[in-house]
């Protein structure tokens, strides 16, 4: 019997359908086939389907304008074509034995656990948000589709919505919101002529969108303006408390109050670490990496950290896409490194991670609106319309199956 080698993926979001993937494609078929040694990619996820959570603004906005088939793509058809290379595992890591280079696997369907040896090791499990119509919750993607389908039936009757944050998934909700609630204001108006609800953006900066120019900023209030929403600056929420009548009291930091039929936390992330020891994560519970090759030092050869997981992230999905090559080149050297029989070499040096500094962002507001920046430029309305405000870049099919990884970068 040959031995075994097992590739394992933790997470099946950006950064693990990437990984598994990219290594399926590129690192694979350059290791050795003997009698010798067996190499195999188990990628492992509680989901059968991949949630796009960048569609997820007018998702939780309208189940008609991106319905479920838009932006739940099922994972494991696109993973058919590497035939018996890859295993794919429903359930999610509850523990990690670094020592004894095993991960547990707590399965979905209730069977129990499984405990998984591996050769490598990606930690690619990411991070979930505060609300559940934003991400997984570390789940499966039942969790999202009955917290959207909540979203929606109470939308019928909401009079007042509070959404916390002022980043772009508060910015790009609060225009969904209001521009499928309240409609937009006509050409020579700054307000919707008929406002059903009233949604307010509570943020504790003096500016949306931190990234961007304050000018930019700025032009985001007025569009969030014309389809009904208001924006309140240097505002902390003290505290938050569900109400008998379904509504939520929400406390400001001036002793104020709001009652909101509906009330959005849409300010940052939790990396989904749990089953990653103490000594490896940081205060915040990010694994600590290098941030130049993603390989988790501290815990022994050929483990790897990608994504919102780790230290080197900062929460965007354009750093994720730039690791993906990254991870591939650095799992494929160390894989190599000592192979006599490989049909490939290892390269001479390491690959490295280098985030771009350039300000690379999109926000569309409604359906017809949005602002950005590009490399310090700002761009036009029509612009973000035609990149992502028509249809939220949905459904990226192409990510699901591996087309987006066909090439080595």
């Amino acid at each position: 019997m040959p031995e075994t080698r097992n590739i394992v993926v933790l997470g099946a979001s950006y950064a693990g359908l990437g990984s598994a993937h990219s290594i399926l494609r590129h690192v694979y078929p350059a290791l050795p086939r003997d009698q010798k040694v067996e190499y195999k990619v188990i990628l492992v996820d509680p989901s059968t389907k991949w949630y796009q959570r960048h569609g997820a603004p007018r998702a939780a906005a309208s189940a008609e304008l991106i319905p479920a088939d838009k932006i739940f793509l099922d994972i494991e058809p696109g993973f058919k074509r590497y035939g018996d290379a890859v295993r794919l595992v429903q359930g999610k890591a509850t523990a990690w034995d670094p020592e004894a280079r095993a991960v547990v696997i707590q399965k979905a369907d209730g069977s129990g656990d499984e405990r998984v040896e591996y050769y490598a090791l990606v930690l690619a499990t990411g991070s979930k948000t505060y609300a559940p119509i934003f991400s997984q919750q570390g789940n499966g993607y039942g969790e999202v589709e009955e917290a959207l389908r909540d979203m929606h039936e109470r939308l019928k009757n909401a009079e007042n919505i509070v959404i916390a944050g002022g980043g772009p998934t508060a910015v790009e909700t609060a225009g969904e919101l209001g521009d499928m609630l309240n409609g937009s204001a006509g050409c020579f108006s700054s307000r919707p002529a008929h406002q059903r609800v009233n949604i307010t953006v509570i943020t504790n900066s003096d500016k949306l969108l931190p990234v961007l120019k304050a000018s930019v900023a700025k032009q985001a209030e007025k569009y969030l303006n014309r389809v009904g929403v208001d924006v309140r600056y240097n505002t902390k929420i003290s505290s938050t408390k569900s109400l008998p009548d379904g509504k939520t009291q929400v406390e400001l930091h001036d002793g104020s109050e709001i009652a909101a039929d509906i009330y959005i936390p849409a300010m940052g992330v939790q990396p989904l670490s749990d089953y990653v020891p103490a000594q490896f994560k940081d205060e915040n519970g990010y694994v600590r990496q290098n941030s130049k090759t993603l390989r988790v030092e501290s815990v022994g050869p050929r483990v790897y950290a990608i994504g919102d997981v780790g230290t080197a992230s900062r929460n965007t999905i354009i750093d994720i896409y730039d690791q993906v090559p990254v991870l591939c080149a650095n799992i494929k050297r160390d894989l190599l490194v000592g192979e006599e029989h490989s049909t490939a070499q290892p390269s001479s040096q390491d690959r490295v991670f280098e985030p771009k500094t350039a300000t690379l962002q999109i926000v569309p507001i409604g359906r017809s609106k949005g602002v950005g920046e590009l490399f310090g430029w700002a761009v036009p309305s029509w612009f973000v319309w035609m990149v992502k405000g028509r249809n939220y870049m949905l459904p990226q099919h192409e990510t699901v199956n591996g087309d987006k990884w066909a090439k080595e970068k």
